[in-house]
Parts: C-alpha cells; structure tokens; sequence
C-alpha cells in the first residue's frame, strides 16, 4: 500500500541521513586519505580471518586479503553448503595452502554457520553471502567484536539498510572496521577524476550517464534433490529477496560511482521503468532483465542511470558526467573542457587496495568506517528497483521509510513461495 509517513516525519530522516553521511563521510575521507601501508608496522600480531559466504566473490576476497596484508591466516569458514566451503578451501589451498588454516572444527555449515564462526576468535571477518543475509550478519559481526569487510549491496530493502545504518554507528563507538566492496572508492583514478569534478575542473553538474549493461552470468541446473529453498538459495542472483535484483547486485557499483560525484547527497526523487523481455523462462526467478531509472537531486542535476543483463547485446559499462564548464568520463580518468586532463597515475588493483587499507586502519588504531556511503548507495539501488518495479514516481523519503519487507517466514530446507515478478501499475508501493 502507498506510504502513510507524514512529510515531517519523512524530513527529519532526510536531515538525519544527510547528517550521518556528512559526519561519517568526512573521517572517512581523511582517514583514507591519511592511512598509507607503513601503518601495518604499528602491529605485528598474526591477524585471524574469517570467511562468511563461500561463493566466488568470498574465496576471491580472501585472495586479495592475502595479497594486500602479509601477516595474516584464515582460520574459519561459514556457508549454507558444505560442498561451497570445500570447494572455497581446495582453491584457496591451491595458490596460499600456508596461508589457509582451517580445520574441521572452524568449518561451519548451515544457516547458522555464521553464528558460530563469529562465537570462534577470529579477528576480521569478509561478509559474501547473498546481499539479504548482509545486515543480519554485520549485526552480529560487530556485536561480536569483529572488524568486517563487508561485500555490495548491503540489504535488499529498506529495512535492511536502515538495519545497516544502525549497526555502523554501533561500529564506530566501538572503534571497529566496517569496509564496503564498493571497489571503486579505492581506485586512483577514480579518485582523482572525482576530486577534481570536486573542485570545480567541469563545473556546477548538470547530469550523469551511467551504464552497467552486460551479458548474462551463471545459472545452477534445478536438482531432484533439492528443496526449493535451495534451489533459490544456489541460484540467488535471480530472486529479489535474494538479491535485490541485478540492478542492486551488480548496478550499484556505477550508482555508488554517481553518488560520489553528487557528494553522496540523496535525490529527492526518481522515476525508473524496467521488465523482463529476454529472460523470462522459470530458471530466471523473478527478476528484471533491464532497468532505466531517473534520478533528480534538489540542485535539479539529474542522474540517467540503465543497466541491462542479455546475451548477444553489446556491452556497455560507462559514466558520463556532465557539467557547466565541460564534462568527465570516469571510466576513461578524463576531464573535457577548458581545464582539460587525463589520469597517467599509478594504477592500483582496486579489490587489493580496500583490504591493504583495512588492515592499514586496523593496525594503526584508525579503522575505516565506510558503513553509510554503502548503505545509502545500496538504497539508491533499492529506489530505482522500487519505482521501476511499481511504475511510480517515489521521493527518497518514502523509499528510506518503506515497510516492504523481503524476510521469508522462516530459515529451513524445504518449499517456499516462488516469488512472482513485479508488474509496474499493479505491483504497489509498500
């Protein structure tokens, strides 16, 4: 049903939000800043990791752990499948055997495998599950003392981040990590590019063009031996409750890019539209295949923002940002216009360079706090999911305040509902 949240109580969590980004931004960006890699000799300890979600992106993340700090082991593991954390083992064993010290007892399997890696003394702990699981574990994470890398997005819905929200400023009082897979903050060139839009080398921003469109990704074959529950659970990307939708799994990396440019200000209000054309067999669950969504922000810049995932389409994942003085295009580290420059710095391997700088910030007593950029551009993702999925215009108050909950009743192997696919003008706004 349509939001019933009176405008001044959808004011005052505009200013909050607004106030949180502001406050947490501003250390983060003089933290990252700051920290370099000498930091990690103010530590010496053997660090302890531990890995929730054995999927490919969990066993990579530990891969580029491993790359970027030296002195430390992985000594547990936690999935929902016993054959993901072996096969996550046997890879990690393959390329860093001295490196992976788990054994039987710190293997953890089933839905609460999280809970009993985190009652173990591991130190830090990369969260790569599917997203819908995401602020239940970062809860427990940082009730339980953890620093966390924590994977895109952070939630499926708004309940989720506002979850997600809370539990950020629990790790801040508590002084621990919480760093976001949103990899492209720590690329260089992206770093600078953004800075100089910062300073003014385009202008005042107009608009931005931004495009995540791809080709399609994996898909596990339906078993006679699985429950429903895990055919979806192994095949997550195509449910929303899941996986927000690819436009919150995947296209969050160029939204995040957007959002930065825009200071991390929320829009006031966005307008998408989005469907099923090419994927519309049962094996796809029940997500979209393509989504345009229109974001306005209180300046009257406007963000364009497509994505698309079909096979035999070309392939397009670019960000144009255009202003009164001249233009960016950020995938390229270019600036067009009277103050005209291109990117010829370092590069850096962005997935290695976020975990070097958590371990840096852990290390030197300065941890990073990434928790509401990810969290306010994972909602920016569920807003354009939102408006495309019931075919209205929505305010970001009312998609921060929505009450639409994806949590299924229940945690347990066997059948659950097939979740049906969004219909825009039929499908409301809860």
């Amino acid at each position: 049903m349509a939001d019933n949240h009176s405008s001044t109580s959808g004011a005052s969590s505009r200013r909050t939000f607004i106030k949180q980004s502001s406050v947490a931004l501003a250390g983060a960006a003089a933290t990252n800043l700051l920290i370099s890699r000498s930091a990690h000799a103010a530590g010496n300890e053997t660090l302890k990791l531990g890995l929730i979600g054995c999927g490919g992106r969990g066993t990579g993340a530990v891969g580029n752990a491993f790359a970027a700090e030296s002195n430390m082991n992985l000594v547990a593991i936690a999935d929902a499948f016993e054959d993901r954390a072996k096969k996550s083992i046997e890879q990690l064993n393959a390329t860093s055997a001295d490196r992976v010290k788990v054994d039987a007892e710190h293997t953890f399997v089933g839905f609460d495998a999280y809970e009993k890696l985190l009652a173990t003394d591991v130190d830090v702990v990369i969260l790569a599950t599917p997203p819908h699981f995401r602020p239940a574990h970062l809860k427990a994470a940082i009730a339980s003392g953890k620093h966390v890398f924590c994977e895109k997005p952070v939630a499926v819905d708004a309940p989720g981040v506002r979850s997600v929200l809370e539990t950020v400023e629990e790790a801040r009082r508590k002084g621990l990590s919480i760093v976001s897979g949103l990899c492209y903050r720590y690329e260089r060139s992206k770093r600078e590019t953004i800075q100089r839009i910062h300073d003014g080398a385009i202008g005042d921003v107009l608009a931005i063009h931004t495009s995540y469109n791809t080709g399609t990704l994996w898909h596990h074959p339906r078993q006679p031996s699985w429950s429903e529950m895990e055919y979806q659970l192994r095949n997550w990307l195509y449910f929303t409750w899941l996986s927000g939708d690819f436009n919150v799994e995947q296209h969050v990396h160029s939204l995040d890019k957007g959002a930065w440019v825009m200071r991390d200000e929320p829009p006031v209000s966005a307008t998408g539209l989005g469907g099923r054309q090419v994927r519309v067999e049962e094996q796809w669950g029940n997500i979209y295949d393509h989504f345009s969504v229109v974001y306005e922000y209180a300046s009257g810049a406007k963000m364009f923002a497509n994505c698309r995932q079909m096979a035999g389409c070309s392939i397009d994942v670019s960000d144009q940002v255009i202003g009164n003085k001249g233009s960016s295009e950020l995938m390229k580290g270019t600036i067009e216009g009277p103050q005209e420059w291109r990117y010829r710095g370092p590069k850096t391997n962005m997935y290695e360079e976020e975990h070097a700088q958590m371990f840096a910030g852990i290390r030197s007593g300065q941890p990073l706090n990434n928790g509401v950029y990810m969290a306010r551009s994972t909602m920016l993702a569920i807003m354009g999911r939102m408006t495309a999925y019931t075919g209205q215009t929505l305010t970001w108050d009312q998609c921060l305040n929505s009450a639409e909950d994806l949590t299924p009743k229940s945690y347990a192997w066997g059948d659950v509902p097939v979740p049906q696919v969004a219909k825009p003008g039929l499908t409301r706004f809860v």
